[in-house]
């Protein structure tokens, strides 16, 4: 369903001399950086010591380059699959890498258009309003005199992300040797660090991506409520985007959005309801909703941005997931429930244990019954491993993808209306009544041997 997998040639080529010259300057404190976390990081430890441990960690990581700032914001970006203290010193680095030099900065768009930023727009700001690992934004307008924002691809990083990864891997390998690097699958954390690099390295992609969301959700009850940027093509090339300028407040600024006068809980249903809008009807989804993603215009519109990471699900998964929520939800089949997983290959036993059914009921009991704000999510990730476990299961991608998604979409919920339980709300239940009703007509179609 990804359109790069792990041996995909984009970030895997790189020279030998480059490797090694990297290896010297980087693995040691790597390792020595994730190895300091782990061993103070013991369930029983001083609070004091693992936030000690994780300041130094994101700060090792920071003195590394771009490559390991990106790694770094994956673990701020997966709450409740790393240690919240560690999730929350990397928050640090979502937006705070140091710019590229302008001169390099003018070589990619002569590179790009063949010529400079000065002959393509009247006005640029050579300083950057956002500047991360990958890529920095500028403000610029259009001769035509449309304001846009331009987002620059940092010279090189196609070369030093390659040699970087190739570290990494080798130091995921040295971790999976411990007792922490295994409850963390530390090579397969990386190998979908890798995917997620590759997908977002050709801007082209991430302008296609962006107009294939929003065509997702265009026709729905959502459209109204939701907006991406305008892309503009003509200055847009695989390393660099230009976009429609948006004024608007990020989704985390609480004090802006109240004096603004939206309603919490209106964005936080959009949030979700949109989300699962386009990934269980349109087959796409945004997958990387940290809050530098998720703004909100003047008319209380969500405005979303970067759309470097997605997910995306054929027609075929989406029928199963709609049969999924309706076995759990409404059906209570939890049996049907294991065989659909079974189907995705979400379970790599070919017969399910006896217990499957109990155990799947034991994990969704919580769900709709408790208010969001004392629903304990990092828990329910905690019982979803050992459910893993217990079954030999592996999510694929794109549900992992999801699950983050529905994370941070609670940890939003926790901050702008955290007594709103989503399985009340009429909008949310007329959402998964449809489903319902999509996922009893498909099931009805279906040949009476293929019915779980």
């Amino acid at each position: 369903m990804n359109k790069h997998d792990a041996s995909s040639p984009t970030l895997r080529a790189v020279p030998l001399a480059t490797e090694v010259a990297r290896v010297g300057s980087t693995a040691g404190q790597a390792v020595l950086g994730l190895g300091r976390f782990a061993m103070r990081s013991s369930v029983r430890g001083p609070s004091g010591a693992r936030r000690r441990a994780a300041r130094e960690t994101r700060e090792t990581f920071a003195r590394l380059g771009p490559t390991y700032v990106k790694f770094g914001q994956l673990i701020a970006s997966s709450p409740g699959v790393f240690p919240e203290v560690l999730a929350t010193e990397f928050r640090g680095l979502l937006d705070r890498v140091p710019p590229a030099d302008p001169v390099e900065i003018r070589r990619v768009f002569v590179e790009e258009f063949g010529e400079g930023p000065e002959s393509i727009f009247t006005e640029f700001d050579p300083k950057p309003i956002a500047s991360a690992s990958i890529a920095q934004v500028h403000r610029a307008t259009l001769r035509s005199g449309e304001d846009v924002v331009v987002k620059i691809q940092r010279p090189g990083i196609k070369v030093r992300l390659a040699a970087d990864l190739r570290i990494l891997r080798r130091v995921a390998a040295v971790l999976e040797w411990s007792v922490y690097g295994r409850m963390l699958n530390a090579q397969e954390i990386v190998s979908e660090f890798e995917a997620n690099l590759n997908d977002e390295l050709d801007f082209r992609d991430e302008a296609r991506a962006m107009e294939q969301w929003y065509a997702a959700v265009k026709d729905s009850t959502y459209s109204a409520k939701v907006r991406t940027p305008k892309v503009y093509w003509m200055f847009t090339g695989s390393r660099v985007l230009t976009l429609e300028r948006v004024d608007a407040i990020r989704i985390d600024d609480l004090s802006a959005i109240a004096a603004a006068g939206h309603r919490g809980e209106d964005l936080i249903r959009t949030l979700l309801l949109s989300l699962l809008e386009s990934a269980f009807h349109g087959g796409i989804f945004h997958g990387d909703l940290h809050a530098g993603n998720v703004w909100v215009d003047h008319d209380g519109r969500l405005v979303y941005l970067d759309f470097g990471i997605v997910g995306r699900f054929d027609s075929a998964t989406r029928v199963l997931l709609r049969q999924l929520v309706s076995d759990l939800l409404i059906r209570r089949d939890y049996d049907a429930a294991g065989r659909a997983l079974q189907q995705m290959g979400a379970v790599r036993r070919s017969r399910l244990p006896d217990t499957t059914a109990n155990d799947i009921a034991t994990f969704v009991a919580p769900v709709g019954v408790t208010a969001l704000g004392s629903l304990s999510y990092g828990s329910l990730v905690g019982q979803l491993t050992e459910l893993a476990k217990k079954h030999d299961a592996r999510l694929p991608r794109e549900l992992v993808l999801v699950a983050k998604q529905l994370l941070y979409v609670e940890g939003y919920m926790k901050q702008l209306a955290p007594n709103w339980r989503p399985f009340v709300d009429p909008e949310v239940l007329k959402f998964f009544a449809g489903l319902v009703r999509e996922a009893e007509a498909e099931r009805a179609r279906m040949p009476s041997a293929a019915i779980g």
